[in-house]
């Protein structure tokens, strides 16, 4: 049982949730847990039960997810979650961590909701110094729903082995001013920051359709499964 400690709106429509971390519960960054609702006020057929990334990194003092805010049973009840209410955890899973060979470069591919793995690998990446030569590319719609963005920029000032290339693909549709990349990740956004031949693996996280895409792109252009890491955020 782990205790809600403090929630805030992220980005439009998107909320995180720190809660406080069992001692001695340990994870790696990337990684994922089950949350599950003690005697929620409504529940619907999806159940009280939801996976989530671990969107804080193993080196912070709370257990953070994050979420996009639908009009579900489960998230109407967590978004009014008294601060201390209870909530049941199990994990963690997963094997979206990264790699350990730091000879080769990691490029991640986010969409949406899909950064929260990322944000931990990338969080994890700065405190420890590690190696790793790391791009995050980071794919909105409008900077308005792009969830921890000024924070993953902030990131480069400390670590220099790390870069987050950030697109919006809707500016039409913003409020905001908006300097960065306006396509879709494609190959030609991955030729303009990727040096041809670079060892590298790729690790994608993001809405199915997008996942699919990205993942045939990728091996369209020679890059073998065995350097492909995935994860489908599906109803998120």
């Amino acid at each position: 049982m782990v205790k809600l400690q403090q929630r805030e709106e992220i980005a439009e429509g998107t909320m995180a949730f720190h809660f406080e971390k069992p001692r001695g519960w340990a994870f790696k960054a990337g990684q994922s847990l089950d949350m599950t609702l003690l005697d929620p006020p409504e529940t619907d057929a999806e159940g009280n039960t939801r996976a989530f990334s671990i969107a804080s990194a193993p080196q912070e003092e709370m257990l953070m997810t994050a979420t996009r805010m639908r009009d579900t049973a489960f998230k109407r009840t967590l978004r009014k979650l008294p601060l201390g209410t209870a909530v049941k955890i199990e994990g963690p899973f997963g094997n979206l961590t990264l790699h350990n060979n730091a000879s080769k470069q990691a490029i991640l591919l986010a969409g949406g909701i899909g950064i929260t793995p990322f944000r931990s690998m990338c969080v994890r990446a700065a405190r420890e110094k590690l190696p790793h030569r790391i791009l995050l590319f980071f794919s909105n719609r409008r900077p308005e729903d792009a969830a921890f963005l000024d924070s993953l920029l902030r990131l480069e000032s400390e670590n220099p082995n790390y870069k987050c290339i950030a697109t919006m693909t809707e500016m039409g549709k913003s409020q905001r001013k908006w300097q960065g990349e306006t396509s879709l990740i494609n190959k030609e956004m991955l030729r303009k920051y990727v040096k041809p031949g670079t060892p590298a693996i790729y690790y994608i996280a993001g809405p199915p359709g997008m996942v699919k895409g990205l993942h045939e792109m990728l091996n369209q252009a020679g890059v073998d499964d065995d350097d492909i890491r995935a994860e489908e955020f599906a109803g998120y």
